[in-house]
């Protein structure tokens, strides 16, 4: 069997990260943790003494994750939420499906809510189009059409195996083989994005990125950073499009997504409301290129 090498990047990870580890035990564990005063590591070394601890300054995601691979020994890496476990033999199944589908560098399991209810994993690349018919609701008018709701997956079942442009990064198992050709995270990403970008590289090599409903994860969808980086959400957009498509397009991403929270921002109250009008009013601070700098 191949092996396989679990990387877990935590930062206030109580209560979830318990049952994460817990659901990958038996398997190479490495945890990356960002500065947690929670408890989190107490918990780690007591209950997973076999899992090596890695404790550095807060990198984001990509750089926590990359930390582990880095020092992973593994002929396949999984990288796990610290909000996420693996169901039953998830990690067996996800490798046996890698195996028999060389071609694909990057496999995401079928995610699943807490209560057992489909979470929607499949995306497609951001563009423009797709993030106007995200930020302005066109895609609740026709949630199965490819033209309005590309960016999540058109309404796709997640019942069978489908090749996509990337995959919700909360469970995916990464062949070690492809990492080396395209290289790891790119860390301008703290979070949000990573795994988008990395996904588009993988593409780009001739990798595929599939997804894969045989097998199963629970995610707590937001635990892990609390909902607390909205800001980081759009950062990320602005610089995927200034990565891939250039600074034209990401300026021109900035000022519809500032459009449209401006709306959001009038129409909803509360702390929805507030978030709204936070991430605008960092979105009006300066043009696409000065907001990436800083």
């Amino acid at each position: 069997m191949a092996s396989v090498s679990v990387v877990v990047v935590t930062y206030n990870a109580l209560p979830w990260v318990e049952r994460a580890l817990e659901s990958v035990r038996g398997h190479e564990t490495i945890v990356v943790d960002h500065g947690s005063t929670d408890g989190t590591l107490e918990l780690v070394r007591e209950r997973f003494p076999e899992a090596r601890v890695i404790e550095q300054e807060n990198k984001g995601l990509g750089g926590g994750s990359n930390a582990g691979m880095r020092v992973a020994t593994g002929d396949w890496f999984l990288l796990l939420n610290s909000d996420a476990w693996a169901v039953g033999d998830a990690i067996d199944r996800l490798v046996a499906f890698a195996e028999e589908n060389p071609e694909a560098a990057v496999v995401g399991p079928r995610l699943l809510n807490p209560d057992g209810t489909l979470q929607r994993s499949v995306r497609g690349f951001p563009t423009l189009w797709r993030l106007a018919t995200e930020y302005f609701f066109l895609r609740k008018l026709a949630p199965r059409s490819r033209a309005l709701n590309a960016f999540y997956g058109a309404g796709f079942a997640h019942d069978r195996p489908l090749e996509a442009d990337f995959l919700m990064g909360a469970c995916l198992l990464i062949r070690r083989e492809a990492a080396d050709t395209v290289g790891l995270f790119d860390e301008a990403f703290f979070m949000f994005s990573e795994e988008t970008d990395w996904c588009y590289r993988f593409r780009e090599a001739g990798w595929e990125v599939v997804f894969f409903p045989g097998a199963g994860c629970m995610h707590v969808r937001g635990a892990a950073h609390g909902g607390r980086l909205y800001r980081e959400n759009l950062r990320g957009h602005l610089l995927f499009l200034s990565k891939h498509r250039g600074p034209k397009v990401a300026e021109h991403a900035r000022r519809l997504l500032l459009a449209a929270l401006r709306i959001r921002g009038v129409v909803f109250r509360g702390e929805r409301g507030r978030t709204y009008r936070e991430g605008a009013a960092w979105l009006a601070s300066g043009d696409a290129a000065t907001l990436l700098r800083r």
